[in-house]
């Protein structure tokens, strides 16, 4: 079944497709006069927020042609803030509909992968995953009859050849209704690819953000880096994107630290044994059983990754670290998972996140978390003193996460308009 589902997609995320950055460039513009207007406005950004609604529209324009219009909804203002809107309409605007039943479904379903198979147990009255999934399907399934209807009267069903896979404005959708007659399974797979392309892309930019909050080192470094490829204004290529070398690190290295799924299960196809390691003894494991592993914990072993591990340090990927503990042992940077079921979107992301980066940095400057209106409960408790070894103390935020990886209630960030020379 999953190969099925992955031979369905694979010929979608061709290079033709995932280096046309046109849909990055109209909602990064869209997002990036959001902020500006908000900060006009004197308030601070919650970018955890304002990044998922860049990462949903164009996620759901390159799916179904059509994006779900989420910044229309408005980016969020800090708690307490006079101007807050006191009517329902932004809280039931369609977008922020949708997105509260994409967030709520997660949430069900990790918390059904967290039961096990007992999770029935837990819905015995009613499928809580059901109701969220109906307020998503209401936004696709006009669209699908939509595209599906258009394809009957041009003659190019599922089974017709008029159309190759690189057609030219062929979306997502349109790929998919070539490829199947069957509505659940396109339904079920712009979820499936609509979970990929969403968050994971905004935990890794918000992650990203985060990191040059505290280190403003890093952000002139890659600004230089910018100016030298791309410019101060001007639009990323694809080639521009595949030689930034350190920015391509620094996504790495947040990937490393910041994985957008850090925990993950696989079943075992056979019974095995596992060999004694680090003084345990070895472990055996019959067939059929769900083996979960974090992908967190993994990024930051020392004797994966060497006694700096819990380092930010983006040159670990270019440096002659990489020869001596990634290239001898590729499995152990899992951020896109590896082997046969590696990410297929794997550079579609790299190329989205990159191109939002390069935008963002070429508009401002000056990051840092705003702690006057930061939530209480994102913060660390006081008493979490740093322990040498571990990762407790270390962070500002708190980390949390249903399928991927978030910073806890948000992130509140303050920042200047950068002055753009022509």
């Amino acid at each position: 079944m999953w190969k099925f589902h992955r031979n369905m997609t694979r010929p979608f995320f061709s290079k033709t497709r995932i280096s046309d950055f046109d849909i990055f460039e109209r909602h990064a513009d869209d997002t990036i006069s959001a902020m500006k207007q908000r900060l006009a406005q004197g308030y601070p950004i919650e970018f955890q927020d304002a990044i998922g609604r860049f990462t949903l529209d164009s996620a759901t324009e390159f799916l179904f042609g059509k994006d779900v219009g989420s910044l229309g909804a408005g980016l969020p203002y800090p708690k307490g803030a006079p101007i807050i809107q006191k009517d329902s309409s932004t809280f039931n605007h369609p977008s922020n509909v949708f997105v509260r039943a994409f967030t709520q479904g997660q949430d069900q379903a990790a918390l059904r992968g967290r039961r096990g198979n007992m999770w029935p147990l837990a819905e015995f009255w009613s499928d809580k995953v059901k109701a969220q999934r109906a307020h998503m399907d209401n936004f696709t399934n006009p669209i699908l009859q939509e595209r599906r209807n258009e394809q009957l009267a041009r003659g190019t069903t599922s089974r017709s050849k008029e159309s190759d896979e690189d057609g030219e404005g062929e979306t997502f959708l349109d790929h998919l209704i070539r490829s199947t007659d069957d509505d659940q399974i396109i339904r079920d797979e712009l979820v499936n690819i609509l979970v990929a392309g969403r968050d994971t892309t905004a935990s890794l930019l918000t992650f990203a953000i985060y990191v040059l909050t505290e280190r403003p080192e890093l952000t002139e470094r890659l600004r230089k880096e910018i100016l030298e490829f791309v410019g101060s204004n001007a639009r990323p290529t694809y080639k521009n994107i595949a030689d930034m070398k350190y920015l391509r690190a620094f996504l790495n290295e947040t990937l490393r630290l910041y994985p957008a799924v850090p925990f993950n299960s696989r079943y075992s196809k056979t019974s095995i044994v596992l060999p004694a390691k680090n003084g345990q003894p070895p472990l055996y494991i019959p067939a059929g059983v769900k083996c979960v592993y974090s992908v967190f914990l993994m990024h930051r072993r020392e004797d994966l990754w060497g006694p700096d591990s819990l380092e930010f340090d983006p040159d670990r990927f270019i440096d002659d670290r990489a020869q001596r503990y990634l290239i001898p042992n590729p499995f152990i940077f899992a951020a896109f998972n590896a082997g046969p079921r590696i990410c297929i979107g794997q550079q579609f992301a790299y190329n989205e996140a990159s191109y939002f980066l390069i935008r963002f940095l070429q508009s401002f400057t000056g990051f840092q978390v705003d702690w006057t209106v930061q939530p209480e409960s994102s913060r660390p408790p006081a008493e979490w003193e740093p322990l040498p070894g571990t990762t407790k103390g270390r962070e500002k935020v708190k980390l949390s996460s249903h399928l991927t990886m978030v910073v806890k209630d948000g992130l509140w960030v303050k920042m200047q308009e950068r002055e753009i020379k022509l």
